[in-house]
């Protein structure tokens, strides 16, 4: 979805995209990849299935273990344990150009009117070295989103900030909603003029969550901060 908001006091527009839905493939390097990269589950749909694919020349083995997954005030990642997803088989050997299917279950649907939040880690346990190796051995980890889905549909609800400061321009968002939302990039373009910022962003605010970014342009960094 694309929105665009204007913010006159600092003369600029704003236009950003919100993605809430996403599917495919993670690749991690040469040795392992899993699909899908987003799972959403509920109380109608307590159980699914990922796919891990080893596509090295050597066996791969892989832990799982899923943690919850909320925000700090600084729009920081936090992890704690969680036994409420069950992951399946908790670790695995993949044979090379093969692949193992994984189950996740949800012991307890979400018992409040927000989206719970979590995370699937697939950890590569690295095998003994060959004799005579004398290399860096390094172990890959990916993560996926989980998010547990409550009874009543969601509504999203996000505010957006421009606030001009020493540092420069700031974004700021704030989720008011029950579920999640990610932002891919933000485009700042100055009235009247061609110039313009195209910002990355990549995050993911969870409900109630706040989150600002310095955007990276010092042709927009401009004004009185307030």
């Amino acid at each position: 979805m694309m929105f665009l908001l204007s913010q006159s006091r600092l003369g600029l527009a704003l236009l950003f995209s919100i993605v809430l839905t996403c599917s495919g493939l993670v690749q991690a390097a040469a040795s392992f990849s899993v699909s899908p990269v987003r799972v959403n589950l509920s109380a109608k749909n307590k159980v699914t299935s990922l796919t891990v694919t080893n596509q090295g020349e050597e066996p791969t083995t892989v832990q799982l273990e899923a943690l919850a997954w909320s925000q700090n005030e600084q729009g920081q990642d936090v992890f704690e344990p969680s036994k409420n997803i069950l992951a399946n088989p908790p670790v695995f050997t993949i044979a090379p150009n093969s692949s193992q299917v994984i189950r996740l279950g949800l012991r307890k649907p979400a018992l409040g009117q927000s989206e719970e939040s979590y995370r699937l880690f697939l950890q590569e346990v690295p095998p003994p070295p060959k004799e005579g190796f004398t290399g860096l051995s390094i172990a890959l980890r990916l993560s996926i989103p989980v998010f547990v889905q409550p009874n009543e549909p969601i509504k999203t609800s996000l505010e957006w900030r421009l606030k001009s400061t020493n540092e420069g321009l700031k974004l700021l968002a704030d989720n008011q909603s029950q579920g999640h939302i990610q932002v891919l990039s933000v485009l700042l373009i100055p009235e009247q003029q061609e110039s313009f910022a195209n910002q990355s962003l990549t995050n993911y605010l969870l409900p109630q969550q706040k989150r600002e970014w310095l955007i990276k342009d010092k042709h927009l960094a401009v004004g009185t901060p307030v």
